[in-house]
This record gives C-alpha cells, sequence and structure tokens, in this order.
C-alpha cells in the first residue's frame, strides 16, 4: 500500500507547494486567497457533497457505523483535551486553539486523498464523514470559546452557525436528494459537478497560501500536545472503533483519514472570531500542515498492517 499512499498525497504536497509559492511570490493579490477561500467553502465544496451524496450508490455504505466510528472517536479526543488540556496551556483563549488544533480536520486534504487512494468513490464516505464529524466539532469548539474564550457567543448563535454552515447544508441537501430519489437533473448535474471537482485544487492552493513559516512552532509545548492527540490518539481510536463495528476496509480507510488529518486553516477564522488565541493557532495549523506530511502516511501504513 506504500505506493498508492505515496502517489495519493504527492499531488496535495504539489498543489499545497505551488500555492505557496504562489502566495510568496505574490503571482496573485493577497486579496484573492481570501475570495478563493470563501468560493470554495461556501460553493464548491458544498457542491461536491451535494453531487456526490445525490449520485452516489450507497449500497452497501456502512453509513452509521461510519459516523459512530467518527462521532466516537472526536468525542473521545475532545474529553482527552479537557481533562489534560489545561496543563500546557497559560490562559483560556490559549486553551481553546489547543482544543481546535486536537479535533479540527482540512476537509480538502482529506476529499483529494480518499479519492486518490480509494477512486471517485470515496466521494460519499467522505461526504458521510464530513456530515458526521462537522457538526460534533463545530458544536464542540463553540463551546470551548463560549467557557474560555474572550467572546461569548449566544445558544442561539451557535445553533444558527451550525444550521448555516454551507458543508452540513451541502450533505442535507445531498442526501435528501438521495433519499426521495429526486436526484439531480442533466443540465444540472453537469453543472454541480464541474463546481465540486474545481473545489479540491483550489481548496489545496489555499492552504498553501495561508502556510506562515513566522508561526511554526510558536508556543512549542501545546503545539505539541495537540497534535499528538490529533496524529496520535484520534486515529487510534477511529480504527478501534472501526474494527470493534467491524467496517469494511474503504470505510476504515476513510475513517482513520480524516482523523489523522492536520488542523484546517479555518480555525485561525475561528479562533479571531470567537477570542481565542489567533496567535497560538496559526503556529499549531502551520506545524501540523508540514508534520501531516509524515503522519497521515505513517497512520495509513500501520492501519494497512492491520487490514
Amino acid at each position: 500500500m506504500i505506493g498508492p499512499i505515496v502517489l495519493a498525497l504527492i499531488p496535495i504536497v504539489l498543489l499545497i507547494g505551488l500555492g505557496h509559492a504562489m502566495k510568496r511570490r505574490a503571482f496573485l493579490a493577497d486579496s484573492f486567497w481570501m475570495q478563493a477561500e470563501r468560493l470554495s467553502y461556501f460553493v464548491l465544496l458544498p457542491a461536491l457533497f451535494v453531487h456526490g451524496l445525490a449520485t452516489a450508490n450507497l449500497d452497501g455504505i456502512p453509513i452509521w457505523g461510519l459516523v459512530a466510528a467518527l462521532i466516537g472517536s472526536t468525542v473521545f479526543a475532545a474529553a482527552i483535551l479537557l481533562m489534560f488540556g489545561r496543563f500546557v496551556t497559560t490562559d483560556g483563549p490559549a486553551y481553546t486553539s489547543v482544543f481546535q488544533g486536537g479535533i479540527r480536520f482540512n476537509n480538502y486534504v482529506g476529499i483529494t486523498a480518499a479519492v486518490g487512494l480509494i477512486g471517485t468513490h470515496a466521494v460519499p464516505l467522505a461526504a458521510v464523514a464530513n456530515a458526521a464529524v462537522v457538526p460534533t466539532v463545530n458544536v464542540l469548539c463553540v463551546i470551548v470559546f463560549a467557557h474560555y474564550g474572550t467572546a461569548k457567543p449566544t445558544l442561539r448563535g451557535v445553533l444558527r452557525g451550525i444550521a448555516l454552515n454551507p458543508l452540513v447544508v451541502g450533505c442535507i441537501i445531498g442526501i435528501a436528494l438521495q433519499v426521495t430519489h429526486i436526484g439531480l437533473p442533466p443540465g444540472i448535474e453537469g453543472c454541480v459537478k464541474a463546481l465540486g471537482q474545481a473545489s479540491l485544487p483550489l481548496g489545496l492552493l489555499c492552504v498553501g497560501a495561508a502556510l506562515d513559516w513566522k508561526t511554526l512552532g510558536r508556543g512549542l509545548k501545546p503545539t505539541i500536545f495537540a497534535s499528538g492527540v490529533k496524529f496520535i490518539l484520534m486515529p487510534l481510536a477511529t480504527a478501534l472503533i472501526c474494527f470493534w463495528l467491524d467496517l469494511d476496509r474503504e470505510a476504515v480507510i476513510v475513517a482513520v483519514l480524516f482523523q489523522a488529518l492536520p488542523t484546517a486553516s479555518s480555525s485561525y477564522v475561528m479562533a479571531r472570531q470567537l477570542g481565542g488565541d489567533a496567535e497560538l493557532m496559526a503556529g499549531i495549523v502551520a506545524f501540523q500542515t508540514v508534520v501531516a506530511i509524515v503522519a497521515v502516511p505513517a497512520a495509513l501504513l500501520l492501519l494497512n498492517a492491520r487490514l
């Protein structure tokens, strides 16, 4: 499995590197990257989920087992962070960054890697994974921000943010089209498919553009703790739950892959908006993005030895 893993990850690394090089060389205006990330998050990635779920053959996909494994491992990691995270931070805002760094993941990297490893039928598995983890992670993070951050979001604001999350909305629309057998009309189907396909390369370019070497290693102790939870505890707990539930090989690979991913750059935006330690969050994102080049293949190789 070493060959497929390397071949699946090389395009990801190259696209992230290209995005970083273009940002560093000012090939495009700085304002472009913010707008490109917004386009990817609010339009392109939801379109990928809508198309993947609406047109997928879900027969044989262990939906509820996959959901249980992902939510279970996320809650487990959150519990570890709640019990021990405060020992590596100096204040509440810094703790929120450690918490985000331990449980959030990068959607773009996950979907691209899953498709590279399994093929296009990994998209519905990835969509199910996002539908399970995105609401769970956002609820947990906002609760932590409400207690430890300097901004205090209301319950109404929390629920509204989850309900309007474009990734959640995209998954709900795709599932509704699948369950009702309405599907996507031929002309619209092609448009939605094209938008979804554009999400992966553009999203990875944005990941590279957001990579800031200046923040790498800042707050080393909390950064290493959050990364240990992210790259070791999360995938290990996920694999154990998957084996206990006797999920099939492809579902296990997607589940472990998603839980071994580095923290998304959107964590930095959330830290700024909800009163977290944005500087520490930027350092965690940069550190994990680099470490993931080794950590993700290692997790998949260890998993392959067990499968």
